[in-house]
Formats: structure tokens, C-alpha cells, sequence
């Protein structure tokens, strides 16, 4: 099982962005990685609330990683349908999982909970292995 590991990686993976966004790595559980964004300042709307941005980005990583562990190799995304639900507030967790993984493709759900359990927004997504060993 892979764990999360020193800071700017995520899973692994060296990831800048996420870094930047202040996205943590908390585990891998049953298959489903797990991921902590403490809200800042700068991660909300002109309502107060998490602005979408930061809740697409953290869901595109909860798909991602998902994706990323079980194909071995980086992957991109190629669709992704999300649902925004509640407002986002304080502490938000995201859990990504693989729903079918094919030969070229693989599809993944993830959702976004608030520190209270309460639903944030979910996502579906297409995503593609790449680099070494991807088909083509």
C-alpha cells in the first residue's frame, strides 16, 4: 500500500501543484485514496465559501491518484463531471476510487466531505495512463 510521503509528492508523485494548493495525502484505504485540503483565505469566492477551482482541483487529484495507482503509471484526465452539493467550509476530505479500469481508460468517482460528514460535491471522471508502458 503506498503511503503519503514527504511534502510536494502525493502518493509518490511529485506534483507541484498540488503543493501549491496545500492538498495533503492522508491514505490509501480499500483502494480509495484519501486527501486533506485545510481551507485558506485564498481558496474562497467572493461569498466566503471554497471557490469551485479549488473544489474541481481537488477532486481532479482524488481521481487522479485513484487512477495513477492502479494503472502503475501517471495518467491524465479526459472527462470529468462533477456536482457541487453544499458550500465548502474548514476542513474538506476527498476520496477518490477506481470504478472500472480498462486497457486505455479508467473510470473513477470521487467526493469531497466537510469536516461534519456532510456531502461537498462529487465527480465522475475518464482518465488515461501515459508514459512508459501506456497503450497507445
Amino acid at each position: 500500500m503506498d503511503q503519503p510521503s514527504e511534502r510536494g509528492t502525493v502518493f509518490g508523485a511529485h506534483i507541484p501543484f498540488v503543493d501549491h494548493c496545500g492538498i495533503e495525502a492522508l491514505d490509501v484505504r480499500e483502494g480509495r485514496t484519501r486527501l486533506r485540503l485545510v481551507l485558506r483565505p485564498e481558496h474562497a469566492n467572493n461569498l466566503g465559501i471554497a471557490h469551485g477551482g479549488v473544489i474541481c482541483t481537488l477532486l481532479d487529484v482524488a481521481l487522479g491518484t485513484a487512477a495513477r495507482l492502479k494503472a502503475g503509471r501517471p495518467v491524465v484526465t479526459l472527462d470529468m463531471q462533477t456536482r457541487f452539493l453544499a458550500p465548502g467550509r474548514g476542513t474538506l476530505i476527498a476520496e477518490g476510487r477506481v470504478t472500472r479500469a480498462g486497457r486505455s481508460v479508467t473510470f473513477c468517482e470521487a467526493e469531497i466531505r466537510d469536516a461534519q460528514g456532510e456531502l461537498v460535491a462529487s465527480a465522475t471522471g475518464l482518465l488515461k495512463p501515459v508514459g512508459e508502458g501506456a497503450p497507445r
